[in-house]
């Protein structure tokens, strides 16, 4: 049995009238608006569509497509792999970017960026570089990005997969001849600190799919040497099946023992045939076509409850980011929350039932007493309270004792 009651709190709310006098013994309606926990997800095509770019029938499966995302997520990851957000040097998308950044936020999304560093899809222009101009270059576009978005995306992967960066033999780039160089301990000092320096209030995560003790081993090692780091990024690609509740709950184990909060940062279960088992880089799993099964729908609901209720249970895990939103984005694979012709799969029903159901706290009358004091429970988040035909908002925080509001 799950229990959520960290999720949950208390606060009493001391009403007055703009006047400065008590709302006394009178009801009031309160109602959730947004969870404090963040249930995210990526779907990359929401930047031609918040830029205006998509017509005619693109833009109106688009449409529907976003409002069925709004309706279930709070939270949304931008694209900024460095090769397509800056193939050509000193040419960077960052408008585009940024008018999708304001677009999400408009719609009560919290917005993060990915990735700042990474191996894979880099500038293909760092090439041309020697190391220390290659260094120079990746800190200044941490520098630019962080400092630029600053106020509209303020979580950031600073750096993505640095376990098997230094080692990485695939093709040669830019970013595993640094880290070859300087190490993976320095070269993630380096990239923080600049970041942490461009936006001082941002949220800096590590990222990585590797679960191992190596990826702990890498943790521990940066926080001995005075990294600062806001959150552990954990990757549960599960295109070769389910991890299931035990192993979940075994790598949660070992890496809350670092005392920092936990974002499942991308996340799938698939809804058709699994990956073969020996493929060793889901990259290198290539199909024309990668159908979505009834049976897999239903499997890929059921497991992906079951994960949900198994990282919503504990309580360092502050945010769940699922890849992608619409079946076939990245690897072909159908774990999406809709197919590729815009069918509504049961996974989205499933955790809508957890999010905005048994997660969410139902609109409740409360009377206030002699004082204009009322008590409010629910799970954490924001809040509206309203009476009469007067509205206004609070948070709902583990820190709120007793909260003033004035009509």
């Amino acid at each position: 049995m799950n229990n959520y009651e960290h999720r949950k709190s208390t606060v009493t709310l001391k009403i007055k009238r703009s006047d400065g006098t008590p709302l006394k013994n009178t009801e009031v309606v309160v109602r959730q608006t947004k969870h404090k926990f963040l249930f995210g997800c990526a779907e990359f095509s929401v930047v031609p569509f918040a830029n205006n770019e998509l017509q005619g029938k693109e833009k109106e499966k688009s449409e529907i497509i976003f409002e069925k995302f709004l309706d279930l997520f709070n939270f949304a990851t931008l694209p900024f792999y460095w090769a397509r957000f800056e193939p050509v040097k000193g040419k960077p998308d960052t408008l585009r970017l940024k008018n999708t950044a304001k677009w999400l936020i408009s719609k009560g999304c919290t917005v993060k960026g990915h990735p700042l560093c990474w191996h894979t899809l880099t500038a293909p222009w760092l090439l041309e570089m020697n190391n220390q101009k290659i260094l120079a270059a990746q800190l200044e576009r941490i520098r630019r990005e962080v400092s630029e978005y600053a106020g509209l995306i303020d979580i950031w992967d600073v750096i993505n997969e640095v376990v098997i960066m230094p080692i990485f033999n695939k093709y040669d780039n830019g970013i595993t001849r640094i880290c070859k160089e300087l190490g993976r301990i320095r070269l993630v000092r380096e990239v923080f600190a600049v970041a942490r320096e461009a936006n001082p209030r941002g949220i800096f995560l590590i990222n990585d799919f590797n679960t191992s003790v190596a990826y702990e081993i890498l943790i521990e090692g940066l926080l001995e040497a005075g990294v600062r780091i806001d959150a552990i990024g954990i990757q549960s690609h599960m295109h070769q099946g389910y991890w299931g509740v035990e192993k979940t709950q075994e790598i949660l184990e070992r890496f809350s023992r670092f005392n920092l909060p936990i974002h499942f940062t991308e996340t799938t279960i698939i809804s058709g045939n699994l990956m073969p088992p020996e493929i060793e880089d889901l990259n290198d799993y290539k199909v024309e076509e990668w159908p979505s099964t009834p049976e897999g729908e239903e499997r890929q609901a059921m497991e992906a409850m079951l994960h949900y209720k198994t990282l919503f249970a504990h309580p360092k895990v502050e945010a769940i980011t699922w890849w992608n939103f619409v079946d076939g984005e990245w690897l072909n694979a159908p774990a999406g929350f809709i197919t590729k012709d815009g069918r509504i799969k049961p996974i989205y029903y499933e955790l809508y039932k957890l999010i905005k159901g048994e997660w969410w706290t139902e609109q409740q009358y409360l009377m206030t007493d002699e004082q204009g004091s009322v008590k409010v429970s629910g799970y954490m988040g924001d809040y509206e309270i309203s009476f009469s035909n007067k509205t206004t908002t609070f948070v709902l925080d583990k820190t709120n004792e007793l909260i003033e509001i004035t009509f």
